[in-house]
């Protein structure tokens, strides 16, 4: 039987974003493994600190950062949508009228802060109220959209994040029915065009909160998620009109444009910045 990497070898070539293959990798003899981890380490410590450099002394901001902007100045400038900021903290009532009650499978995810009140799980509820209440103001489609921090319990996988980036989209009262999902294509061509991404695809599915929604997957990683209205979730929030709507997930985005090999490298951390471990 050959010899493979230790533990704590492995450890240190995924840290710094080793691809499986070189992790795995196998030798006849312990002492040829240890001499090509050594050179292996080196290589991959001289990329990451020239990474790090190129940040500092070029990029000046994360990838992760870097598509943010991108989809902002798309749906500001080019796309006629407005940015809000809405509270981190939210009601369980607002989970309620998501259907997401003590009896609901992400209840056990959520960030319970009291009895009444939690990190947001999602930016959704938010944007109901603020879309509506818009409509009811201007008698006027309403276009509008949120980036910001979403929390829950997640499993510690490669593509989850207790604390995660979300940039959700919305349109309210601006879509013919019957005309939802080409519209929300459209505006997930606009987005992936904006931030000079091509390798994906568009899937339909079946979502418990939803009913259907419009998925942007790559390989098995879904980088967002659209959905549509009139909806059953709809009344609770006093939303009678066509809507259409998409949440893009900053970090798996990142995760897949930057080629890393799991999403805790580009999420908001003091391990890593844009990727690079800063233990070097």
């Amino acid at each position: 039987m050959g010899e493979n990497y230790t533990v704590t070898q492995r450890q240190r070539l995924i840290e710094l974003n080793a691809e499986q293959h070189i992790v795995d990798q196998e030798f006849e003899l312990a002492e040829e493994r240890n001499q090509t981890f050594k050179k292996v380490e080196f290589d991959y410590v001289k990329q990451n600190r020239e990474k790090l450099k190129k940040l500092l002394h070029e990029e000046h901001k994360p990838l992760a950062l870097q598509i943010q902007d991108k989809l902002i100045k798309w749906l500001t400038e080019e796309a006629g949508f407005t940015q809000v900021s809405t509270p981190v903290i939210i009601t369980a009532g607002m989970l309620d009228k998501m259907t997401i009650t003590k009896d609901h499978p992400l209840t056990n995810q959520v960030f319970w802060l009291d009895p009444k009140r939690c990190l947001r799980p999602m930016l959704a509820p938010n944007l109901y109220e603020v879309m509506r209440d818009l409509h009811k103001v201007t008698k006027e489609p309403v276009k509008i959209f949120e980036v910001g921090s979403c929390f829950r319990k997640e499993s510690q996988g490669a593509q989850h994040l207790n604390e995660f980036t979300m940039l959700n989209l919305v349109e309210l009262a601006g879509v013919e029915e019957g005309q939802q999902m080409e519209r929300l294509q459209e505006l997930a061509k606009g987005a992936m065009m904006a931030i000079g991404m091509d390798d994906y695809e568009m899937v339909t599915e079946k979502s418990e909160v939803y009913g259907e929604t419009m998925d942007i997957v790559t390989g098995d990683l879904e980088l967002a998620s659209g959905a549509y209205g009139p909806h059953f979730l709809d009344p609770k929030w006093g939303v009678f009109e066509t809507w259409v709507g998409i949440g893009f997930g900053i970090e798996r985005i990142a995760m897949k444009m930057g080629n890393h090999q799991t999403i805790k490298r580009v999420g908001k951390s003091i391990t890593y910045l844009d990727g690079a471990p800063l233990n070097l």
